[in-house]
């Protein structure tokens, strides 16, 4: 992709506007951050009463992704699946119908590599720029402003949004070109797989060993075994709490993008493979809108 001149991206400063696609479990929260730091926030979602609270707080509502785009030079996307970032950005009304000439689009789902490239290369013949920005950390990541950031696109690009990641995130790391943020996410996603499965079966585990479960995370927390996932979802699961800080069917997604990759690359990845048949019996079971740490359920019904 030819590298594009840059003396047009926008200067972000608290005054800019942003526009946000997206107000979901994490996006809400994202967004609210910008708007708090004084940006004059446009947003946009699919069901508008998702986006009360920013309203209510000051942002403006916009009937369609183009219509963000037509008032704003920075434009964040946070939606759900490949086909939902595919409409936004390339539908009739989507937001590089209407992308200005030096804008910096900025999408945060987890999404396909491919599509990622897709987007930057259309934006960059609008002479636009493109961001892929996948992030982990979750709905409690997303609240305290405490995400991971994993970018792929033009260097000057990046730079020029850190301003508006660093009111996001604590870690933000470039990887490389387009897509290679999601590729990176990829990572992030076959290693959570693993805690996940190794996390839930630790407490069935300690449970059927007659073990009180609070004091045995007190032990193994502090060793070699701790991680996000024991910090953060065993508490939650201890008091059965399932609400979802990051979708079941969502995280089945990422995996069936990361194992259609791994298999593009002629790669075999046996343990992402069985967590992600795990996780489809858990759906199967009902249970796709609650939060990932639902894999316990599934395994209970396994366990009896």
């Amino acid at each position: 992709m030819t590298t594009q001149p840059t003396d047009k991206l926008p200067k972000l400063d608290p005054e800019t506007p942003i526009g946000w696609i997206g107000t979901g479990v994490m996006g809400a929260s994202m967004c609210s951050h910008l708007r708090s730091a004084g940006h004059p926030v446009t947003v946009f979602t699919r069901t508008k009463s998702k986006a009360a609270s920013l309203l209510d707080a000051g942002a403006e509502w916009a009937d369609s992704p183009r219509t963000v785009a037509e008032r704003c030079p920075v434009v964040c996307t946070m939606v759900g699946f490949p086909p939902d970032v595919r409409q936004v950005y390339f539908g009739d009304d989507g937001v590089l119908a209407a992308a200005q000439p030096g804008a910096l689009l900025i999408d945060f789902t987890t999404t396909e590599p491919s599509l990622a490239v897709e987007i930057a290369e259309q934006a960059a013949a609008r002479g636009a720029f493109a961001i892929d920005a996948p992030v982990s950390g979750g709905d409690v990541g997303a609240r305290n402003a405490t995400l991971s950031i994993m970018l792929g696109g033009e260097a000057a690009a990046v730079d020029a949004a850190l301003p508006l990641l660093q009111r996001l995130g604590k870690s933000i790391v470039r990887q490389g070109g387009p897509g290679t943020g999601q590729h990176t996410k990829m990572c992030n996603q076959i290693v959570i797989a693993g805690t996940m499965v190794g996390m839930c079966e630790a407490l069935i585990y300690g449970h059927r060993a007659g073990l009180d479960l609070a004091t045995m995370l007190a032990s193994i927390r502090g060793g070699a075994a701790g991680c996000w996932s024991l910090d953060n979802y065993a508490p939650r699961i201890l008091k059965r709490d399932f609400a979802p800080g990051f979708f079941v069917e969502h995280f089945i997604k990422d995996m069936g993008i990361a194992l259609r990759e791994a298999e593009r690359m002629n790669l075999a990845l046996p343990g992402l493979a069985l967590v992600h048949q795990l996780y489809v019996a858990l759906k199967a079971q009902g249970h796709g809108r609650k939060g990932t740490q639902a894999l316990m359920l599934a395994l209970e019904t396994l366990n009896g």
